[in-house]
C-alpha cells in the first residue's frame, strides 16, 4: 500500500481524486485534506495568501494522521504566483513542516513535461490573463517554451468547478497551437479526470491537467510508476517521448 497526501484548497473538483484512485486500480490510497481557501479569487494577492505557510501548515496537522508517504500542495495558481524560487521555498517549508517529501502542482507540470520529453507547450488557463502570464513565466523558468497561452478570465474556483466536458474540451481546443507538442490545463478546480482519454483523442497529442499531474507527482516522490492509460499518456508505461530540438 502506498499512501499519498494532498492539500487541496477549498471545494471545487476534489472528487477527481477518488476517481483517479479508482482508475489507478492499484494499492494506492489518495487522501485529500482541504485547506482554508480564504478569498476565492484568481487574483495575485489572494493567491499568495492562499498558499501562505500558515494555511499549508494547518492542513499538515490533519494530514499527519493519514499515513501519507508524500504530500503535494494541490494548487497550481497558489504556487506559481510565488515565482520559481518562491515556489521552491514554499515546497521546502511544506516538506519541513510535514516531515515528508513534498511538491506542488506547479512543479508537477514542469516535471510531467520533462517526463513526456516535449519542449513546446500550449496552455489553456481558466484564469484571468495576468494570472495565466505568471504560469507561463514559471514554465519558462524551467526552459519550457510556451508557444500559445489562453486565459479565460474566470475569477473564482467555484465557477471553474461547474465546468463539464464541453467547456474543458473547448478550452483545450482553443488553446492548442500547431507547434505545441502537449497541452496544459493548469487548474485543480477543473474536473478533468474523467475526460483525459477524450481530450487526447480529440487533440491528437498529450494533455496534462492539474489533478492528473498532481497525483503523478506524488507517485514520483514515492518512486511508484503505475500504468493507467485512462489517465492519459503521462500514465502509460511507455509514454510518447519526443526529442527536444
Amino acid at each position: 500500500m502506498t499512501a499519498l497526501g494532498f492539500l487541496y484548497p477549498g471545494h471545487s473538483a476534489e472528487d477527481d481524486y477518488p476517481r483517479i484512485e479508482q482508475l489507478l486500480d492499484s494499492d494506492i490510497r489518495l487522501t485529500v485534506i482541504h485547506t482554508d481557501i480564504g478569498e476565492d479569487a484568481h487574483r495575485v494577492d489572494a493567491l499568495l495568501e492562499m498558499g501562505s505557510p500558515e494555511r499549508l501548515a494547518a492542513g499538515v496537522d490533519q494530514l499527519r494522521h493519514s499515513g501519507a508517504e508524500a504530500v503535494v500542495w494541490a494548487c497550481t495558481s497558489g504556487s506559481f504566483v510565488f515565482g520559481w524560487d518562491g515556489a521552491h521555498d514554499q515546497v521546502r517549508a511544506l516538506a519541513k513542516t510535514a516531515g515528508l517529501p513534498a511538491s506542488s502542482t506547479s512543479f508537477a507540470f514542469a516535471h510531467a513535461v520533462r517526463e513526456l520529453g516535449v519542449a513546446r507547450v500550449a496552455v489553456g488557463a481558466t484564469y484571468p490573463d495576468d494570472v495565466a502570464d505568471h504560469f507561463a513565466a514559471f514554465l519558462r523558468s524551467d526552459g519550457i517554451e510556451v508557444v500559445a497561452l489562453r486565459g479565460s478570465g474566470i475569477i473564482t474556483a467555484a465557477e471553474v468547478g461547474t465546468w463539464g466536458l464541453d467547456e474543458v474540451l473547448e478550452l483545450a481546443r482553443t488553446a492548442d497551437h500547431p507547434d505545441a507538442q502537449a497541452i496544459l490545463l493548469p487548474d485543480t478546480a477543473l474536473h478533468t479526470a474523467a475526460h483525459l482519454r477524450t481530450l487526447e483523442r480529440e487533440l491528437s497529442k498529450p494533455v496534462l491537467t492539474a489533478n492528473q499531474v498532481t497525483v503523478w507527482e506524488a507517485l514520483r516522490l514515492t518512486g511508484r510508476r503505475v500504468n493507467a492509460p485512462s489517465l492519459g499518456t503521462l500514465f502509460t508505461k511507455e509514454p510518447v517521448i519526443q526529442v527536444r530540438d
